[in-house]
């Protein structure tokens, strides 16, 4: 019986191809796995790259998806290795400024970044990657 290897944790993932213009770059070419993000500010997150969605109490939905997407990615390659763990503000910097053009509340989109400031260094530890788990 052949097992199959998978990983957890995962709400959604990326039906096509999305293309985002962040307002920082690296100064080098990174490439992982599902992420390219060029030294031009271009994140490119390819099909079928799988996320989580936001985190806490805060609700998943049309004003914060795109931004826990972008958010997600960042924080990715936070982990692999790819970003500097000093990069993590700018992150989360550029999730808040994808909700309020998502078209979310001033006020919500500050709360939502404030919790990230307080409560996301945990997500972005570098090395800390997702277990892989096997079946049967």
């Amino acid at each position: 019986m052949l097992k199959i290897y998978y990983r957890g944790g995962y709400k959604y993932q990326l039906a096509k191809d999305y293309v985002y213009q962040s307002s920082f770059a690296p100064e080098l070419e990174i490439f992982s796995e599902f992420i390219a993000f060029l030294p031009n500010g271009l994140l490119n997150i390819k099909r079928g790259y799988a996320w989580d969605g936001t985190s806490g109490p805060t609700i998943d939905g049309k004003t914060n998806m795109r931004a826990s997407l972008v958010h997600d990615a960042f924080y990715q390659l936070i982990r692999e290795g790819h970003l500097s763990f000093d990069m993590r503000d700018k992150c989360d910097q550029e999730f808040r400024r994808v909700c309020l053009e998502d078209g979310m509340w001033s006020v919500r989109a500050w709360v939502d970044y404030q919790g990230l400031k307080l409560f996301g260094a945990s997500s972005c530890t570098p090395g800390d990657v997702k277990e892989v788990m096997s079946a049967p």
